[in-house]
């Protein structure tokens, strides 16, 4: 008799989970002991270190009935859209989108977008996806980000796919993004549109920027078929997406981590700051956010760094300008409300006196970015 091994699945470690993986991963999750605990933690703070013992069994008991009849991806997304119904009403001012008439059901486009926020970003752009009766994307999310289990479960459940920027060494570096460039390639030429930032990391700084060598992994799937840059890359219908927060919900934090740095060289992130950040995101006050859909970059590149140029030109463009940007750059010369330069200058006063010029220079950057375009 032959010997026969099973086909290993493609992409099978880093891709999102189907919809037979659903019903399995939700009841490994409402299990899972350090959910539990981070639950009870943030809901009950001051009850959880003497009553956890009570209170992580009801959370279970509530996890279990409300999601008891998830079952399928699409499930989960209903479930992410009624979160997110509730997070918008009770955290901005309203979340507004341009350019989404540009878009094809049907169609799987690349979108790369600046990157203010862990996990609102993707977030916002699935919900004008979503209200508008399109596909909801598959988003990169760093490994950096899935050190625990049931943030890994919870990730996966909600198409996300795996950026292993833990690896080491060329070889398996190399390794890991041809894998990644053939998902993305794959996951557009079934239909399925992708989310990524368009560099590692939030822009601390407020700078929107490019890296191209995510354009360069993008390509090296391109390259194994032989195919141009400029041939391969536009058709990935690459569409630069713009995210504009009126009050970054981080901004404090991202100040203190920029101080520190040119304080002293270095910046070590505590072992659940991640967490803590995406949390910070999803309760904190945003005041008004737009998401603005560019045009599918087709032409007038020829190598990682010309396209890197057009996306941030389109990036910048779109970048809608709020009373906050205009106060931080322009001061008492903004032509906002007096309501409004209060607004912002009080913000402003409530922070440390050594982070206030960061954050200024923070929200005050994109309106340079723009005027830089505007005076070419």
């Amino acid at each position: 008799m032959t010997n026969m091994t099973p086909a290993v699945e493609p992409f099978a470690d880093i891709r999102p989970y189907h919809d037979d993986e659903v019903p399995a991963a939700i009841d490994r999750l409402i299990d899972d002991p350090e959910l539990l605990s981070a639950i009870a933690r943030f809901r009950f703070p001051r009850l959880t270190p003497w009553l956890g013992w009570l209170i992580r069994p009801l959370i279970r008991h509530a996890l279990h009935r409300r999601w008891a009849k998830v079952r399928t991806v699409r499930d989960v997304q209903e479930e992410v859209a009624r979160f997110m119904e509730k997070m918008i009403a009770g955290t901005t001012d309203g979340v507004t989108f341009s350019g989404l008439e540009q878009l094809q059901s049907g169609t799987g486009y690349l979108f790369v977008s600046n990157h203010r926020d862990i996990a609102l970003d993707p977030a916002f752009v699935n919900w004008g996806l979503y209200k508008c009766g399109l596909e909801t994307v598959r988003i990169a999310i760093g490994d950096n980000l899935l050190r625990k289990p049931c943030a890994t479960e919870l990730m996966r459940l909600n198409k996300s796919f795996i950026v292993k920027r833990s690896a080491k060494g060329p070889r398996e570096m190399m390794k890991a993004f041809n894998e990644l460039s053939a998902y993305i390639a794959h996951s557009l030429a079934e239909g399925h549109s992708i989310w990524i930032a368009q560099k590692e990391g939030r822009a601390k700084d407020g700078d929107d920027s490019t890296d191209p060598a995510i354009l360069k992994m993008f390509y090296m799937a391109g390259k194994q078929q032989k195919r141009e840059f400029a041939d391969y890359m536009a058709s990935l219908n690459l569409v630069p997406v713009s995210i504009s927060y009126e009050y970054d919900p981080g901004d404090l934090a991202k100040a203190r981590e920029l101080f520190e740095k040119a304080q002293t060289g270095a910046y070590e992130k505590g072992e659940f700051e991640d967490i803590a950040s995406i949390v910070a995101g999803i309760v904190g006050y945003k005041g008004r956010v737009h998401v603005s859909f560019g045009k599918p970059l087709t032409a007038g590149f020829d190598s990682p760094e010309s396209l890197a140029a057009q996306i941030d030109d389109a990036i910048h463009r779109q970048y809608r300008l709020f009373p906050s940007n205009l106060v931080a750059a322009q001061g008492a010369q903004a032509p906002v409300s007096e309501e409004e330069r209060q607004r912002f200058e009080s913000r402003l006063a409530a922070m440390p006196e050594q982070l206030r010029p960061l954050v200024r220079a923070m929200y005050a950057k994109p309106v340079e970015n723009w005027s830089n375009l505007n005076s070419l």
